[in-house]
């Protein structure tokens, strides 16, 4: 197989009139909005309770590494789910079992507890590697080709706002009447998201392979994928750029997060308040991004690849702008620039993926590039958690400020090379 061209292709509809006149993605989205609300209060309060039971900045950051480790591990598996089997369906059963999964985290009470919380986050994330890779690849399932890239921004974008509103009020609740709640809402949303999803019309069309339900046969259909990637360099390269996002920008960055709200700027019970502060304008940051840039350069390909050489560079300078840790104010400002770079980097890889793989292995490609995001985040969770019981945590942003040079060179280089203009 190769890859198609990925060619420039105009959007010829706006967002609002994409939701008003497509009810298969309006239920989608819908169903986006209330699952990412309760995913962020998760969040907030998980990352909160275990800082409250064991005070170890790499306690935290073993808690990111399980929510990534999880995923990973089972990433092959789900590529293969989302080629073989409906994948509303696998979106449905994943929002179910998630639903039962996070009403358990009410169970965690003191520090003996907390095997079961990482244990609850591993299940949890585990069957989010196979809800993420579905619902990229159903896009295209569900949208006329001119929706595409309206649909692809505006689902990221919605990531981005309920990081924003999510996290700030996970951060409220959680500051205000402790952890416990937010878990009760992650777990109703859920059931929210599956309902909206169930009532998509999507008919399944099984792709070449699908007939044989054998484990050998879901072995060689995921080695069909990595064939596919490595005789398509180009592609491959794409699917690396949100693990290189995480290594640099955004995951090991929500790991000083926490030890920011709870040892520099505390505000609220533990530093909720502030931790969702710096969770919500992160989202602000990533969901503007994507859009402002998007409007210079639609959907066309050479301009989202060099606009992503773009996104690694203004992530890095918000990371500069942080690490003094002068001001809350400053931090926020530098915290919401560090995510509009880094949300430039993840929609425009999305978008050239959507673009040019096509649908036959589209799961498998999603569930590869996530398996990719996974690892990257859990080498700078693990990284970044043991930093900060040995440097300052104003040190650590330094380096990582530093280091954000490297991926702006790496990929330049690439372009170059390849002659994009």
């Amino acid at each position: 197989m190769t890859a198609k061209h990925t060619t420039h292709t105009q959007s010829k509809v706006g967002y609002w009139q994409l939701v008003a006149a497509n009810a298969n993605f309006r239920n989608l989205w819908f169903g986006q909005i209330v699952s990412l609300l309760g995913d962020w209060f998760n969040l907030i309060a998980s990352a909160a309770l275990i800082g409250q039971l064991t005070q170890s900045g790499l306690a935290v950051g073993t808690l990111f590494v399980v929510r990534t480790l999880a995923p990973f591990l089972l990433s092959p598996v789900a590529g293969v789910a989302a080629d073989r089997y409906n994948r509303k369906h696998i979106l449905i059963a994943a929002d179910l079992t998630r639903a039962v999964v996070v009403f358990g985290f009410l169970f965690v009470r003191d520090p003996g507890d907390v095997w079961l919380l990482y244990t609850l986050t591993a299940v949890q994330l585990g069957l989010s590697a196979f809800f993420f890779p579905a619902r990229n690849a159903i896009l295209p399932d569900i949208t006329a080709p001119e929706e595409v890239g309206a649909a692809n921004a505006l689902s990221s974008a919605t990531w981005s706002v309920m990081l924003a509103l999510g996290a700030a009020l996970g951060g409220l609740v959680s500051g205000t009447w402790g952890i416990y709640p937010a878990f009760v809402i992650d777990g109703i949303t859920f059931l929210l998201s599956a309902y909206f999803i169930a009532r998509v019309v999507l008919t399944h069309r099984p792709h070449e392979g699908a007939g044989d339900k054998s484990i050998l046969a879901a072995f060689n259909q995921y080695a069909d994928g990595l064939r596919y990637l490595h005789q398509n360099i180009d592609i491959f390269v794409i699917t690396v750029h949100k693990a290189i996002n995480a290594l640099f920008l955004s995951y090991g960055f929500q790991v000083v997060q926490v030890a920011i709200a709870q040892e520099i700027f505390v505000y609220g019970k533990e530093g909720g308040l502030s931790l969702g502060a710096m969770f919500a304008i992160a989202g602000v940051g990533t969901g503007i991004g994507p859009i402002i840039i998007r409007y210079f350069t639609g959907d066309d390909g050479p301009q989202l690849r060099w606009a992503i050489a773009g996104g690694y560079l203004i992530g890095g300078v918000g990371l500069l702008l942080t690490a003094p840790l002068s001001s809350f104010g400053m931090v926020l400002f530098g915290t919401a620039l560090r995510s509009f770079g880094g949300g430039m980097v993840w929609v425009f890889s999305t978008q050239l993926l959507l673009q040019a793989v096509p649908g036959s292995v589209r799961g498998r490609v999603f569930a590869t590039e996530f398996m990719f995001f996974y690892l990257g985040s859990a080498i700078a969770s693990t990284v970044v958690g043991g930093a900060l019981d040995l440097l300052s945590i104003s040190g650590v942003i330094w380096w990582m400020a530093g280091l954000s040079l490297l991926p702006v060179l790496f990929w330049s280089g690439w372009l170059m090379r390849r002659k994009v203009h």
